[in-house]
């Protein structure tokens, strides 16, 4: 199979990318493991999205990098950080013309202040629709291009290098265990983030760090890997069916919402407003918990008592009822909530053209590391896939449109192999990692505690270091092998860039070394060499 531009994720950044690759003139390969623009974090968004519209209030792009380089703690990548925020309204009308349906007072799109932001600047579709309505407006855009070709249900397994450039890839049908070499005179890689290493996250299965593998065995560096950034009011207690563990933001956007420890006094001097970016609320929260002032299951309460059910029922309507049928009535009882793994400023190291280290390779959306810094600011999620999509795309198109189809040469094929290994139980593998990031690599840290962390992680590389062909026909325990295979190398470059970085900053604080340290005012790159994982300063 061969394309000029091979696309490796079907989220926003992914379909942003395709949209923009094949108005460029070049034939698409749009590939994902899930359906397509139906799996990763976009469809599973609820909130908003930063762009400097000035429809509320004055403003400009330069506005909004200033509040996005203040959230980042002095990490940001300037270049990074500018296109992101200069290039996000132009992204946003173009949606709007797309039919997203921002919503609106009467005559113009409205945006909220999120915190962080000095102004209103986020749009939003509804408080709990945004990321799915988003989806749907770029898959509809999809169907209308026949350029692009759209393959769900396909797993990359690693990425084709011959000669120092990146042809293409290899992939593994999951339905049918077919292996596929795919050809492509550019690629680009939009699997998003890594949250999944975590046992409490916000995010889809398949958000298991992929696209930071693919990148690092074809030779990429990464950057900024010790910044995970956790959401700081992820539902608690009691159980919750069917509703997002992250839903309560939008309750505070439009209620305030009061966060009170176990002796009933808010601790964030918010005064009921929403205010507190992510970091600092994490950490305050762990904060009481660590003095004993926890809930019952080691959060903080949320209460929403000050509202009357019909304040709820007008700002969320039957949302309410769903809550009813949880047991849930918000005008009689708090709830619990807790910091939950959300999203990652590292990632794949690119430049503003979004090419990465290896040649014809290129990374978009939350796949790409340093626009955020050590903390993201709200609502530059979307924004960043938004605006990083739609630059790689144009990129890659134009590179396409210069080079000759690849051929991928046999001995250069690093996909499935053919003999046989021993298979541990990656599935137990799996859950066992996930506490073991849970325990010892989330917001707070200590050496310690990382240092048991990487013992365990590098006790896994002997299992991870080979993956065999799936057997014929589905094979849901070969799945869950290459998933662990990519996760156990991840979360090592967690590990020890958080064991480097002797200081605090944003995401990443180290309990032993609380404070900053201006000579830790820099980046660490990691790659993959023939001895394992290094880092560079």
């Amino acid at each position: 199979m061969q394309t000029d531009v091979l696309i490796v994720g079907a989220g926003a950044a992914g379909m942003y990318a395709a949209i923009s690759a094949a108005r460029a003139g070049s034939q698409v390969m749009l590939v994902d493991r899930s359906l397509i623009g139906r799996g990763g974090a976009t469809v599973m968004a609820q909130m908003t999205v930063a762009a400097a519209l000035g429809e509320e209030a004055p403003d400009h792009w330069e506005h909004h990098l200033a509040d996005t380089l203040a959230a980042g703690r002095g990490l940001c990548d300037p270049a990074l950080a500018r296109l992101l925020c200069e290039d996000a309204p132009e992204c946003i009308r173009e949606m709007d013309r797309w039919g997203v349906g921002w919503a609106r007072n009467t005559k113009h799109i409205r945006q909220v202040q999120a915190p962080g932001h000095d102004r209103p600047r986020c749009v939003y579709v509804d408080f709990v629709n945004t990321g799915p309505a988003v989806s749907k407006t770029l898959r509809a855009q999809l169907n209308r291009i026949p350029e692009i070709r759209r393959i769900g249900e396909l797993v990359v397994t690693d990425l084709a290098v011959q000669d120092g450039i990146c042809v293409g890839a290899h992939a593994v049908h999951v339905i049918s265990g077919e292996l596929l070499s795919l050809h492509a005179k550019a690629t680009i890689i939009a699997t998003g983030g890594l949250t999944r290493l975590y046992q409490r996250n916000s995010a889809s299965i398949n958000m298991g760090g992929d696209g930071y593998a693919l990148a690092l065995r074809a030779g990429a560096e990464l950057v900024d890997m010790e910044f995970v950034q956790f959401f700081p009011i992820g539902h608690l207690a009691p159980r919750l069916v069917g509703m997002d563990p992250i839903m309560w933001d939008p309750f505070r956007y439009k209620l305030g919402g009061k966060l009170l420890n176990a002796e009933m006094q808010e601790f964030l001097n918010e005064d009921g407003r929403y205010v507190s970016v992510r970091d600092q609320a994490t950490h305050a929260i762990l904060a009481e918990v660590a003095a004993g002032r926890g809930t019952p299951h080691g959060g903080a309460w949320l209460s929403f008592r000050h509202c009357s059910e019909a304040e709820l029922r007008l700002a969320f309507g039957p949302i309410i009822d769903r809550l009813a049928e949880n047991g849930i009535d918000l005008t009689r009882q708090a709830i619990e909530v807790a910091p939950i793994a959300h999203y990652h400023m590292g990632g794949i190291r690119a430049d503003t053209d979004m090419q990465t280290s290896v040649p014809h390779l290129f990374a978009a959306g939350e796949a790409v590391g340093g626009a955020s810094g050590a903390n993201r600011l709200s609502g530059n999620a979307i924004t960043e896939a938004f605006t990083f999509g739609r630059r790689a795309g144009l990129r890659a198109a134009a590179l396409a449109a210069k080079t000759a189809i690849p051929s991928i040469r046999q001995e250069s094929e690093t996909g499935p192999s053919s003999v046989p290994v021993s298979r541990p139980n990656p599935a137990a593998e799996i859950a066992r990692l996930q506490q073991v990031m849970n325990e010892h690599v989330g917001p707070l840290r200590t050496r310690s505690g990382l240092e048991r962390a990487l013992e365990q992680i590098t006790e896994l590389g002997p299992e991870c270091g080979t993956l065999p062909a799936p057997r014929a026909g589905l094979d849901p325990e070969w799945l869950d092998l290459h998933d662990l295979r990519n996760m156990r190398l991840v979360a090592e470059c967690i590990v020890r860039a958080a064991l480097a970085r002797e200081e605090s900053r944003g995401a990443h604080q180290r309990q032993d070394c609380p404070g900053t340290s201006e000579r830790w005012q820099n980046h660490q790159r990691v790659r993959l060499a023939s001895d394992g994982v290094r880092l560079e300063r």
